[in-house]
Protein backbone atom coordinates (compact mmCIF):
# COMPACT_ATOMS: atom_id res chain seq x y z
CA UNK A 1 0.00 0.00 0.00
CA UNK A 2 1.07 3.44 -0.89
CA UNK A 3 1.06 6.07 1.97
CA UNK A 4 1.97 9.53 2.08
CA UNK A 5 5.20 11.09 2.84
CA UNK A 6 4.10 13.10 5.79
CA UNK A 7 4.10 10.67 8.71
CA UNK A 8 7.88 9.40 7.32
CA UNK A 9 8.56 13.20 6.95
CA UNK A 10 7.84 14.32 10.65
CA UNK A 11 9.09 10.97 12.15
CA UNK A 12 12.90 11.96 10.35
CA UNK A 13 12.91 15.58 11.28
CA UNK A 14 12.44 14.56 14.86
CA UNK A 15 14.56 11.42 14.48
CA UNK A 16 17.77 13.59 13.01
CA UNK A 17 17.45 11.27 9.91
CA UNK A 18 17.02 11.38 6.51
CA UNK A 19 14.55 9.28 4.21
CA UNK A 20 15.71 8.44 0.66
CA UNK A 21 14.10 9.42 -2.54
CA UNK A 22 15.59 7.02 -5.15
CA UNK A 23 14.03 7.85 -8.81
CA UNK A 24 12.95 4.36 -10.53
CA UNK A 25 12.98 4.18 -14.24
CA UNK A 26 12.10 0.73 -15.37
CA UNK A 27 10.68 -2.29 -13.32
CA UNK A 28 14.61 -3.49 -12.52
CA UNK A 29 14.78 -0.30 -10.66
CA UNK A 30 11.58 -0.31 -9.13
CA UNK A 31 12.30 -3.80 -7.71
CA UNK A 32 15.53 -2.99 -6.65
CA UNK A 33 15.00 -0.08 -4.27
CA UNK A 34 11.28 -1.77 -3.03
CA UNK A 35 13.47 -5.04 -1.83
CA UNK A 36 16.37 -3.18 -0.61
CA UNK A 37 14.27 -1.16 1.44
CA UNK A 38 12.35 -4.28 3.01
CA UNK A 39 15.35 -5.64 3.49
CA UNK A 40 16.66 -3.01 5.60
CA UNK A 41 13.51 -2.05 7.18
CA UNK A 42 13.58 1.18 5.69
CA UNK A 43 10.88 4.21 4.94
CA UNK A 44 11.14 4.88 1.26
CA UNK A 45 9.89 7.37 -1.35
CA UNK A 46 9.89 6.17 -5.06
CA UNK A 47 10.77 9.63 -7.32
CA UNK A 48 9.58 10.15 -10.82
CA UNK A 49 10.18 12.04 -12.97
CA UNK A 50 7.96 13.59 -16.09
CA UNK A 51 10.16 12.19 -18.09
CA UNK A 52 10.85 8.44 -16.71
CA UNK A 53 6.60 8.92 -16.21
CA UNK A 54 6.28 9.45 -20.17
CA UNK A 55 8.95 6.44 -21.20
CA UNK A 56 7.17 4.13 -18.53
CA UNK A 57 4.30 5.13 -20.79
CA UNK A 58 2.62 7.05 -18.96
CA UNK A 59 1.71 7.87 -14.86
CA UNK A 60 -1.46 5.01 -14.83
CA UNK A 61 1.42 2.15 -15.73
CA UNK A 62 3.95 3.89 -13.16
CA UNK A 63 1.19 3.76 -10.37
CA UNK A 64 -0.11 0.55 -11.24
CA UNK A 65 3.13 -1.58 -11.43
CA UNK A 66 4.35 0.04 -7.79
CA UNK A 67 1.06 -0.69 -6.55
CA UNK A 68 1.45 -4.17 -8.00
CA UNK A 69 5.21 -4.73 -7.00
CA UNK A 70 4.59 -3.93 -3.45
CA UNK A 71 1.73 -6.29 -2.86
CA UNK A 72 3.75 -8.94 -5.07
CA UNK A 73 6.84 -8.56 -3.59
CA UNK A 74 5.05 -8.72 -0.19
CA UNK A 75 6.87 -5.22 0.92
CA UNK A 76 5.51 -3.82 4.57
CA UNK A 77 7.62 -0.93 4.63
CA UNK A 78 6.32 2.47 4.24
CA UNK A 79 6.25 2.92 -0.06
CA UNK A 80 5.35 6.44 -0.57
CA UNK A 81 4.96 7.27 -5.02
CA UNK A 82 6.37 10.60 -5.34
CA UNK A 83 6.04 12.98 -8.63
CA UNK A 84 9.55 14.43 -9.00
CA UNK A 85 9.40 18.18 -10.34
CA UNK A 86 6.08 18.05 -11.30
CA UNK A 87 4.52 20.78 -13.95
CA UNK A 88 1.53 22.23 -12.85
CA UNK A 89 -0.58 20.19 -15.09
CA UNK A 90 1.67 17.11 -14.35
CA UNK A 91 0.39 17.39 -10.70
CA UNK A 92 -2.93 16.81 -12.06
CA UNK A 93 -1.75 13.69 -14.12
CA UNK A 94 -0.04 12.24 -10.95
CA UNK A 95 -3.18 12.56 -8.76
CA UNK A 96 -5.53 11.08 -10.92
CA UNK A 97 -2.81 8.05 -11.88
CA UNK A 98 -2.31 7.30 -8.05
CA UNK A 99 0.28 8.72 -7.00
CA UNK A 100 0.44 9.52 -2.92
CA UNK A 101 2.77 12.34 -2.77
CA UNK A 102 3.27 15.59 -5.70
CA UNK A 103 6.16 17.82 -5.88
CA UNK A 104 5.79 21.29 -7.61
CA UNK A 105 8.15 23.05 -9.10
CA UNK A 106 7.45 26.59 -9.65
CA UNK A 107 11.01 27.72 -8.66
CA UNK A 108 11.43 28.86 -12.81
CA UNK A 109 8.15 31.24 -12.41
CA UNK A 110 8.06 34.61 -11.34
CA UNK A 111 7.38 34.17 -7.44
CA UNK A 112 4.00 35.38 -7.08
CA UNK A 113 3.08 32.71 -9.85
CA UNK A 114 5.21 30.04 -7.85
CA UNK A 115 2.69 31.23 -4.72
CA UNK A 116 -0.41 30.71 -6.86
CA UNK A 117 0.18 27.74 -8.60
CA UNK A 118 1.63 26.37 -5.19
CA UNK A 119 -1.54 27.16 -2.98
CA UNK A 120 -3.91 25.70 -5.03
CA UNK A 121 -1.48 22.29 -5.36
CA UNK A 122 -1.03 22.73 -1.76
CA UNK A 123 -5.18 22.59 -1.15
CA UNK A 124 -5.51 20.02 -3.69
CA UNK A 125 -3.30 17.61 -1.73
CA UNK A 126 -5.08 18.55 1.90
CA UNK A 127 -8.48 17.50 0.49
CA UNK A 128 -6.69 14.62 -0.94
CA UNK A 129 -4.87 12.98 2.13
CA UNK A 130 -1.59 13.31 -0.70
CA UNK A 131 1.76 15.15 0.60
CA UNK A 132 3.22 17.58 -1.41
CA UNK A 133 6.71 19.42 -1.97
CA UNK A 134 7.17 22.84 -3.16
CA UNK A 135 10.88 24.43 -4.54
CA UNK A 136 11.94 27.51 -4.20
CA UNK A 137 15.34 28.76 -5.74
CA UNK A 138 15.99 26.65 -8.86
CA UNK A 139 18.51 23.60 -8.37
CA UNK A 140 21.76 23.35 -10.34
CA UNK A 141 22.20 21.05 -13.58
CA UNK A 142 19.81 20.10 -15.52
CA UNK A 143 16.42 17.82 -14.44
CA UNK A 144 14.07 16.93 -17.31
CA UNK A 145 14.93 20.29 -19.50
CA UNK A 146 14.23 22.60 -16.80
CA UNK A 147 17.79 23.85 -16.22
CA UNK A 148 18.76 25.55 -12.80
CA UNK A 149 22.27 27.54 -12.05
CA UNK A 150 22.19 26.47 -8.61
CA UNK A 151 21.20 29.34 -6.51
CA UNK A 152 20.48 29.72 -3.02
CA UNK A 153 17.45 30.26 -2.43
CA UNK A 154 15.47 33.45 -0.52
CA UNK A 155 14.92 32.20 2.69
CA UNK A 156 11.92 34.58 3.13
CA UNK A 157 10.66 33.19 0.20
CA UNK A 158 11.16 29.47 1.84
CA UNK A 159 9.31 31.24 4.99
CA UNK A 160 5.83 32.44 2.45
CA UNK A 161 5.69 28.63 0.85
CA UNK A 162 6.10 27.24 4.42
CA UNK A 163 3.31 28.85 5.91
CA UNK A 164 0.82 27.52 3.09
CA UNK A 165 1.19 24.06 4.39
CA UNK A 166 3.20 22.13 2.47
CA UNK A 167 4.47 18.85 3.67
CA UNK A 168 8.16 19.21 2.67
CA UNK A 169 10.62 22.30 0.84
CA UNK A 170 13.00 21.70 -1.68
CA UNK A 171 15.53 24.82 -1.16
CA UNK A 172 18.40 25.66 -3.53
CA UNK A 173 21.60 25.88 -1.32
CA UNK A 174 23.87 25.45 -4.02
CA UNK A 175 23.34 21.93 -4.98
CA UNK A 176 22.96 20.75 -8.64
CA UNK A 177 21.66 17.82 -10.45
CA UNK A 178 23.77 15.24 -12.44
CA UNK A 179 27.48 15.00 -11.75
CA UNK A 180 29.07 17.97 -10.02
CA UNK A 181 31.84 19.92 -11.34
CA UNK A 182 34.97 19.86 -9.74
CA UNK A 183 35.29 23.40 -8.86
CA UNK A 184 31.51 23.47 -7.12
CA UNK A 185 32.02 25.46 -4.27
CA UNK A 186 30.01 23.44 -1.88
CA UNK A 187 26.57 23.33 -0.10
CA UNK A 188 25.93 26.59 1.61
CA UNK A 189 25.09 26.00 5.26
CA UNK A 190 24.83 29.32 5.55
CA UNK A 191 21.84 29.55 3.60
CA UNK A 192 20.45 26.12 4.75
CA UNK A 193 20.72 27.45 8.41
CA UNK A 194 18.87 30.98 7.46
CA UNK A 195 16.15 29.22 5.98
CA UNK A 196 15.64 26.64 8.80
CA UNK A 197 15.72 29.71 10.84
CA UNK A 198 12.79 31.01 8.69
CA UNK A 199 10.45 27.73 8.43
CA UNK A 200 11.02 25.95 11.77
CA UNK A 201 10.06 22.45 11.65
CA UNK A 202 9.50 22.15 8.10
CA UNK A 203 11.15 18.78 6.81
CA UNK A 204 13.57 20.26 3.97
CA UNK A 205 14.36 18.31 0.93
CA UNK A 206 17.96 18.51 -0.58
CA UNK A 207 18.22 17.77 -5.04
CA UNK A 208 20.87 16.54 -6.79
CA UNK A 209 21.99 14.23 -3.46
CA UNK A 210 24.88 12.44 -5.88
CA UNK A 211 28.60 13.65 -5.70
CA UNK A 212 27.96 15.97 -2.47
CA UNK A 213 30.25 14.31 0.46
CA UNK A 214 28.96 12.16 3.32
CA UNK A 215 29.80 14.66 5.96
CA UNK A 216 28.26 17.40 3.84
CA UNK A 217 25.13 15.16 4.00
CA UNK A 218 25.53 14.45 7.88
CA UNK A 219 25.70 18.37 8.50
CA UNK A 220 22.79 19.04 5.91
CA UNK A 221 20.31 15.93 8.19
CA UNK A 222 21.51 17.94 11.37
CA UNK A 223 20.08 21.09 10.04
CA UNK A 224 16.37 19.44 9.22
CA UNK A 225 16.85 18.26 5.84
CA UNK A 226 14.41 14.82 5.99
CA UNK A 227 14.53 13.93 2.27
CA UNK A 228 17.35 13.20 -0.19
CA UNK A 229 16.90 12.76 -4.06
CA UNK A 230 19.41 10.16 -5.55
CA UNK A 231 19.29 9.20 -9.32
CA UNK A 232 22.57 9.91 -11.21
CA UNK A 233 24.58 7.49 -8.82
CA UNK A 234 21.86 4.08 -9.13
CA UNK A 235 22.34 5.10 -13.02
CA UNK A 236 25.97 5.18 -13.00
CA UNK A 237 26.43 2.25 -10.96
CA UNK A 238 23.66 0.31 -13.38
CA UNK A 239 25.45 1.56 -16.28
CA UNK A 240 29.21 0.56 -14.97
CA UNK A 241 27.67 -2.89 -13.84
CA UNK A 242 26.64 -3.85 -17.34
CA UNK A 243 29.17 -2.24 -19.24
CA UNK A 244 31.61 -5.00 -17.18
CA UNK A 245 29.08 -7.47 -17.88
CA UNK A 246 29.34 -7.09 -21.53
CA UNK A 247 32.80 -6.22 -21.81
CA UNK A 248 33.63 -9.38 -20.05
CA UNK A 249 32.05 -11.01 -22.64
CA UNK A 250 29.21 -12.97 -20.56
CA UNK A 251 26.49 -11.79 -22.92
CA UNK A 252 28.04 -14.51 -25.33
CA UNK A 253 28.26 -17.36 -22.57
CA UNK A 254 25.59 -19.76 -23.02
CA UNK A 255 22.00 -17.66 -22.36
CA UNK A 256 24.16 -14.93 -21.21
CA UNK A 257 22.11 -12.51 -23.76
CA UNK A 258 18.54 -13.24 -21.37
CA UNK A 259 17.77 -10.11 -20.56
CA UNK A 260 17.14 -11.37 -16.75
CA UNK A 261 20.58 -11.99 -17.00
CA UNK A 262 22.36 -9.28 -18.87
CA UNK A 263 20.32 -6.49 -16.28
CA UNK A 264 20.97 -8.48 -13.21
CA UNK A 265 24.13 -7.02 -12.36
CA UNK A 266 22.95 -3.57 -12.90
CA UNK A 267 20.10 -4.30 -10.84
CA UNK A 268 22.23 -5.85 -8.00
CA UNK A 269 24.70 -2.42 -8.25
CA UNK A 270 21.37 -0.63 -7.80
CA UNK A 271 20.52 -2.72 -5.01
CA UNK A 272 24.31 -1.74 -3.42
CA UNK A 273 23.99 2.00 -4.43
CA UNK A 274 20.82 2.36 -2.17
CA UNK A 275 21.33 0.45 0.78
CA UNK A 276 24.94 2.40 1.10
CA UNK A 277 22.08 5.51 1.17
CA UNK A 278 19.92 4.32 3.52
CA UNK A 279 22.58 3.80 5.80
CA UNK A 280 24.30 7.27 5.12
CA UNK A 281 21.30 9.10 5.47
CA UNK A 282 20.30 6.79 8.91
CA UNK A 283 16.82 5.64 7.65
CA UNK A 284 17.53 1.94 7.92
CA UNK A 285 15.11 0.19 10.72
CA UNK A 286 12.95 2.98 10.73
CA UNK A 287 10.26 1.74 8.88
Amino acid sequence: MLVSAKEMMTKALAGKYAVGQFNINNLEWTKAILLTAQELQSPVILGVSEGAGKYMTGFKTVAAMVKAMVEELGITVTVALHLDHGTYEGCYKCVKAGFSSIMFDGSHYPFEENLAKSTELVHVADQLGLSIECEVGSIGGEEDGVIGMGECADPNECKTIADLGVTMLAAGIGNIHGKYPANWPGLSFETLAAIKEKVGDMPLVLHGGTGIPDDMIKKAISLGVAKINVNTECQLSFQEATRKYIEEGKDLQGKGFDPRKLLNPGFEAIKAKVKEKMELFGSVGKA
